[in-house]
Formats: structure tokens, sequence, C-alpha cells
């Protein structure tokens, strides 16, 4: 009996998505998969203070029960805005968390071992990890066996918690982030996501009376704040929750929808 090529080793790289804030939200394909990980690589922002390595930790804790594991930090380049603009910057940025984290497979990993990016919310949804796993192999040829686990994000949260639908019936909606949002508002019907807002996305509606938003702050985190109504009614509320909550925390992770619905 002829007998079949044996595949070679690879090492592997799971990208985990754990849902926004909540343990609950991790799912049980993300479960399945922590518990494959021999080394978590964690890129260090400072983020001690945030909240956001004590979540990674607690999901690690709460759920890894098979195999004993290493949480290996990479130092966050800082990144530089280039007189080429924004996107240019972010390109640099990318390319040198690549090299930092394709050094880091190579000394961590071994052969057939298993290391684990964790992404707060989904992985596919206004993060770089996946871009910066396919400059690991593209631009420095690391052998990768890459997988992807989608995870609860933060629009979903918001939805949940408000009890609505992100789009109108038959109508579509738009995902985009504070700083584009200022120069194109929602049309009439539309419905429009809002993350990665700054400042300018939240200020743009303030002397729009015409819209409704659903806004929502570290959702499934203990200290959790929604409101929502109409963009009169609530924005000098949300305005000023977003002030105390940066001066309090030091950082916010807020998501907003907006709805202008058509005229009756």
């Amino acid at each position: 009996m002829e007998r079949l090529a044996t595949a070679p080793e690879m090492r592997k790289l799971l990208i985990i998505g754990i849902g926004a804030g909540d343990p609950d939200y991790v799912t049980m394909q993300a479960v399945k998969a922590l518990n494959r990980v021999d080394v978590f690589f964690v890129f260090d922002k400072g983020e001690a203070k945030s909240g956001l390595v004590e979540l990674r930790d607690e999901v690690c804790r709460r759920f890894i029960t098979t195999k004993s594991y290493r949480v290996v930090a990479i130092d966050d380049p800082k990144r530089q805005v280039p007189q080429e603009g924004y996107k240019a910057g972010v390109e640099d940025w990318h390319r040198e968390r690549a090299r930092l984290l394709a050094e880091a497979i190579e000394r961590e990993v071994g052969k057939n071992g298993c290391g684990a990016i964790l992404v707060i919310g989904d992985p596919s949804l206004y993060d770089s990890t996946i871009r910066i796993v396919d400059r690991v192999v593209g631009d420095y040829a690391v052998e990768l066996d890459v997988e992807v686990i989608p995870g609860i994000s933060s629009v979903q949260a918001l939805a949940a918690r408000h009890r609505i639908m992100l789009n109108e019936i038959g109508e579509d909606v738009r995902l985009t982030t504070g700083r584009n949002l200022a120069s194109q508002m929602p049309a009439s019907g539309e419905s429009v996501v809002v993350m990665l807002d700054g400042g300018p996305g939240l200020d743009a509606i303030q002397n729009d009376s015409g819209l409704e938003i659903y806004w929502g702050a570290c959702l499934g985190m203990p200290d959790e704040i929604v409101r929502g109504g109409t963009s009169s009614e609530v924005y000098s509320d949300i305005a000023r929750l977003r002030t105390e909550m940066k001066k309090t925390r030091g950082w916010i992770m807020d998501v907003f929808l907006l709805r202008r619905r058509k005229p009756e």
C-alpha cells in the first residue's frame, strides 16, 4: 500500500476574537482555540491601567484548562504622522509591527508550536492584526498556518444593549470612523455605525437635530454606559460622559449608531 506523504511541520498562528469587553462574549470556538496555544503575543501599548490587559488575562485564566502557556509582550512602536499623511503613517506603523512580530514568532514558537494574538472584539472590524500577520508571512517569509476565529464586536453589543436592528427594512448600514463621518453625514433613511471616534464624529452631530443616536461606551465592561435618543436630546449628556470617562480612565472605547429616518 502506498503511504501518504506526511504534511510538513509548520508553526500555527491563531488570531482569536475575544469579544467586546465581557468574558462571557467568548465563543466556544474561541475557547477551543485558546486551549491550543503555547504562547500569546501582546503588543504592549502601556495598557495596564486601561483594563484591556486585565480582560485578556481574565479570558485566559477562565477558559484555558488543558495546557500551560506563556505571554510574550512586544513593545509597540510609536505611530508617526509623516508628511505623506495619515495612511502613510499607518503603513509604516504596520510594517514595523510586522517586523517585531516576525522576530518574536521565530524566537518563541517552535516549528510545530502554536502562537496566538487575542483581539478585543472581532478581528475583521477596524483592527490591524490580520493585515500585520499578512505582512509577517509576505514581507518576512515566516511560514505560518494562520487561522482567524471571529468574536462578538462592539457593534453587535451596541445593538443588543439598545435592542435595535442595525438596519432599517431593506436599507443599508454604513460602517465608518469619526474622522470620515464629519465629511459625510447620514442621508435620509441611512443608518451609520461610527467607530474610532476621537471627537470630530460626535461633534459633527451637535447641531443636527434630525438624527437618532444609539451610543455605548466600554460595552461589556462593569462600567459600561449607554444612551439613546435624538441628537438634540442626548448630545450634551453623551459629550459630558465622554469627558468624564476619559478623565477618570484615561481612555474611552465607544461606538454609536446614527439614523436619519425618512420623512413620513
